[in-house]
């Protein structure tokens, strides 16, 4: 079992920024490619950011790329999702995800966090 605990959401103006954070545990961490989705107010939950487990590579979804970056600290057991240049179309609850296989992670990862609200006001 992987459990994953998320933090670092709140409400944010328009263009700032925030930074979010995945600690896990339960397994090597180093063994698993991780992941951020999102799902806003109905909306199915989508696919956001994933690394690998080296972090030497990185997905994202077309709504976010260049203004979002995942970042990992295996030191640390964490991943990070940092935020910048946000939108109201980016509220949303946030959840981290795990999976061995970085394939399986983007449309059905093994493990999920409880998730974090991240509210954009205009």
């Amino acid at each position: 079992q992987v459990q994953l605990v998320e933090s670092g959401g709140g409400l944010v103006q328009a263009g700032g920024s925030l930074r979010l954070s995945c600690a896990a545990s339960g397994r090597t961490f180093s063994n698993y490619a991780m992941g951020w989705f999102r799902q806003a107010p109905g909306k199915e939950r989508e696919f956001v950011a994933a690394i690998s487990w080296s972090g030497g590579s990185r997905y994202y979804a077309d709504s976010v790329k260049g203004r979002f970056t995942i970042s990992r600290d295996n030191a640390k057991n964490t991943v990070y999702l940092q935020m910048n240049s946000l939108k109201p179309e980016d509220t949303a609850v946030y959840y981290c995800a795990a999976d061995r296989n970085a394939d399986v992670l983007v449309s059905a990862p093994g493990y999920w966090g409880q998730g974090t609200q991240v509210t954009v006001s205009s």
